[in-house]
C-alpha cells in the first residue's frame, strides 16, 4: 500500500488540478496517465470517463466510481494550506480525496491482482448541472455486466443506502422592457420572476417522505433604469420518493406559470437535472460496507444522498456511497481534509472489495 507520504503528494496533485463541471479534460489526463504508469490500461470514453478495467479471480463484476469535477470554477485559486494536521483549500475533499483513494487502490490491484472483476471509474458531471452524466453514460453501456456500483465518495464512515431524487429547472422569462421612466407600465420580466418565485415558497413541501424546494441563483435586467426585459433563476426539487417528488415538480411548474401569468411576461421551463429517486437491493452490499468499517474500527453510519449511485436506480444495479476521507465544509473555498484519513480510507475499500467478492 502507499504511504500516508504517498497519499498526501497525490491528493495535492490532483487537489490543484483544474476539474470545473463540463471541464474536467485536465484532471482526467492526470487520472489516466496515472493509472497508465501502474501498467494498467485506462481510456477515456465519450463522457469524458476515465475507465479501467482489471480481470480478477471471482466472476462477480464491480464498479468503483469517483467523480472527477469539483463545484469550483475553472479560475478559482487551488493553493492548498496546512493547516495543523489539516489540508485546507477547495475542492480538497470532492472529490480529490476520493480520487485519490482510488487511484492509490489502482495501484495496488495492478501490484497484487484484483480479487473480482472491476471497473475503475473516474466519472465527469456528478456537481451542480452536471446531472451525473458520466456515472449515466457508464451505466448506460454497462449495467447489464454490472453485479454492484459503487460511489467512492464522501466522509469516513458514511454510507449512501437511499438516493435523493433531484429535478432540477432553469425558469426563464421575457418581456418587451424598455425605460423605467419612457416605458412605466410595460410587464417586467423581474416581475414575473418574483411573482414565480413567490408562488414556489407557497407551497407546502411534504417533510415526510424527505422533500425540498430551493432557489438557487437569480438574474436578469440590464439597469436600475430599465425594465428588465429578460430574467431567469434555477430550481432545485428534492426528495426521497420518486412518487413525491412528480408531484412536487408538478405543483412547481404550475406555480410558475400562474407567477408569469400575473405579471403578464412570457416564462419556459427548460429541465437541467434528472437525478432518480429510489433504492436497488443493496442490503449485501451495505452488509460488506458495514463490516469493512468495522474491521477499520470507523462507525458505519446509513444517509440519504445524491451521488453517482443514483444512475444506478433505473437499472436496477445495487448501488451505494462509500465515505473514505475525514474531511468537512465541502463546497467552500476552506474545504479540508486530514490527510491521514485517506491509509484508513484505502484499507476499508480494500475490505470492502475483498468482502464482496
Amino acid at each position: 500500500m502507499p504511504t500516508s507520504e504517498d497519499l498526501k503528494s497525490l491528493l495535492l496533485e490532483i487537489a490543484q488540478t483544474p476539474a470545473p463541471t463540463f471541464a474536467e479534460g485536465q484532471r482526467a489526463s492526470f487520472i489516466a496517465s496515472r493509472w497508465a504508469s501502474f501498467g494498467l490500461e485506462p481510456h477515456i470514453d465519450a463522457a469524458g470517463n476515465v475507465i479501467a478495467h482489471l480481470a480478477g479471480d471471482s466472476p462477480f463484476r464491480l464498479a468503483l466510481a469517483a467523480h472527477l469535477d469539483t463545484v469550483f470554477d475553472i479560475g478559482t485559486n487551488l493553493e492548498m494550506k496546512l493547516e495543523g494536521k489539516r489540508i485546507v483549500g477547495a475542492g480538497i475533499g470532492d472529490n480529490a480525496a476520493s480520487l485519490t483513494v482510488l487511484t492509490a487502490y489502482a495501484q495496488h490491484l495492478a501490484e497484487h491482482g484484483a480479487p473480482c472483476q472491476i471497473d475503475l471509474v473516474a466519472s465527469t458531471g456528478e456537481e451542480g448541472l452536471g446531472d451525473l452524466r458520466g456515472a449515466k453514460h457508464y451505466l448506460a453501456q454497462h449495467a447489464k455486466q454490472l453485479d454492484a456500483f459503487v460511489a467512492v465518495d464522501g466522509y469516513l464512515g458514511l454510507l449512501v443506502n437511499q438516493a435523493v431524487g433531484v429535478r432540477r429547472y432553469r425558469a426563464s422569462f421575457s418581456s418587451e422592457g424598455g425605460h423605467s421612466w419612457g416605458n412605466a407600465g410595460n410587464p417586467s420580466s423581474i416581475h414575473g420572476l418574483a411573482e414565480s418565485i413567490h408562488e414556489l415558497y407557497k407551497i407546502s413541501v411534504p417533510l415526510e417522505p424527505r422533500s425540498t424546494l430551493s432557489v438557487g441563483t437569480v438574474s436578469g435586467g440590464v439597469s436600475v433604469n430599465s425594465i428588465a426585459a429578460s430574467a431567469e433563476f434555477l430550481l432545485d426539487l428534492r426528495s426521497l420518493d420518486s412518487r413525491t417528488l412528480e408531484q412536487l415538480d408538478n405543483e412547481a411548474r404550475l406555480a410558475v406559470q400562474r407567477g408569469a401569468k400575473r405579471a403578464k411576461v412570457e416564462h419556459r421551463l427548460e429541465l437541467v437535472g434528472d437525478r432518480p429517486a429510489g433504492t436497488t437491493s443493496n442490503g449485501h452490499l451495505m452488509q460488506a460496507a458495514n463490516a469493512a468499517l468495522e474491521s477499520v474500527k470507523i462507525q458505519p453510519r446509513a444517509v440519504a444522498s445524491s451521488t453517482d449511485a443514483n444512475a444506478a436506480v433505473p437499472h436496477g444495479v445495487p448501488a451505494i456511497g462509500f465515505g473514505v476521507y475525514v474531511g468537512g465544509n465541502a463546497h467552500r473555498l476552506d474545504e479540508w481534509v486530514e490527510p491521514s484519513s485517506l491509509a484508513i480510507g484505502l484499507t476499508a475499500l480494500e475490505q470492502l472489495v475483498l468482502r464482496l467478492s
